[in-house]
């Protein structure tokens, strides 16, 4: 996830202002099954503190140790994890410990690419082997074909194997909606590190700091809304709490070409004479976009609270915009993930 590497190197940057070192672990490879995938990292730092993770928190200690080596004598190598006998993950990861030093120019490209929302490739070199030194080590490209490497000194060797990842622009929120539920809805969101855009009334417009997690709050009305980046990546909720202004962004939303997922707020008997107004007011609605409607939005799982709305509707976004039938984990016999 794009936003899990923000952190890192924003971390990174934080520790070279200290005057420490830094080395990047990343799982690039992979046998059997395991908590998380090839392409997740971490941070650590000289001082042996860290930031993100590459499972639920038991391998992270021993690549902690096991990457002191990397400080001494700045040279990159590959780990293996078997979780078989320690775990139950039945899986053996092979994970990348490289020096890391992030430069000021790659920063001013890669802040750039990130706020244009573009996807950018990390492919890492590395071998099958257990603590196996060599040239290995990582390099990040954008989209404008400008290349960097995380470490001063790599150079790329043909005798590697390659892990190639593309890690597409981070996840859109857009919310209409100024009142609490949206609060929550917010800041939940901004826990799995999605890009939030709040859109309040124009007249009753609120600030920032009135959505935490937010990277955006606007005062907007339908009539005036211009929409951005909407059209993949992102998922849109209506929770104004009015029928009317609910309509009037819908008729809005038709006219473009947005997102695969528009959950709207409401009880259940009101769904049809929203779509039977939205015909009227715009006639050339297609099918396909009714289909990206979901109302009430949100997962049936028995939620109450504001929070818990948030997460049934977190919950439904996941599903929908991964192409998932939501059930039970306990049902699966096999593997949690396809690939």
């Amino acid at each position: 996830m794009i936003h899990e590497l923000k952190e890192i190197i924003q971390q990174a940057v934080i520790n070279q202002e200290k005057g420490l070192k830094n080395v990047m672990a990343s799982v690039v490879h992979l046998e059997g099954s395991s908590y998380r995938k090839p392409g997740v990292r971490m941070l650590i730092s000289e001082d042996l503190h860290s930031v993100g993770a590459v499972s639920g928190g038991c391998v992270e200690k021993e690549i902690i140790q096991r990457s002191k080596t990397v400080f001494k004598d700045n040279k990159p190598k590959i780990i293996t994890y078997d979780g078989r006998y320690r775990l139950g993950c039945e899986g053996i990861l092979y994970i990348l410990i490289e020096p890391i030093f992030i430069k000021n120019d790659f920063i001013a490209v890669f802040l750039e690419a990130y706020s244009k929302r573009e996807s950018l490739k990390i492919e890492s070199n590395f071998k099958l082997e257990d603590e196996s030194f060599g040239a290995y080590g990582s390099v990040i490209t954008f989209e404008n074909g400008q290349q960097f490497s995380f470490s001063k000194q790599f150079t790329i060797d043909e005798q590697t194997q390659v892990f190639s990842q593309v890690l597409q622009p981070a996840f859109k929120l857009v919310i209409f909606g100024g009142e609490h539920d949206a609060v929550q809805l917010c800041k939940i969101a901004a826990n799995l590190g999605w890009e939030i855009e709040v859109i309040t009334s124009a007249k009753d417009s609120k600030k920032l700091s009135d959505f935490p997690g937010a990277n955006k709050v606007l005062g907007e009305s339908p009539e005036t809304i211009e929409f951005k980046d909407i059209k993949e990546n992102c998922a849109i909720v209506l929770m104004n709490h009015s029928y009317v202004q609910d309509l009037k962004y819908l008729v809005k939303l038709s006219k473009e070409n947005c997102s695969n997922y528009i959950g709207i707020l409401g009880a259940p008997k009101r769904r049809e004479r929203l779509f039977n107004e939205l015909f009227e007011f715009a006639p050339e609605t297609t099918e396909e976009f009714l289909e990206t409607i979901y109302t009430p939005a949100g997962l049936h799982i028995g939620a109450q609270t504001p929070q818990e709305i948030a997460i049934s509707i977190i919950a439904e976004i996941l599903a929908v915009t991964r192409n998932k039938d939501p059930f039970s984990l306990r049902n699966i016999t096999s593997k949690i993930h396809s690939n």
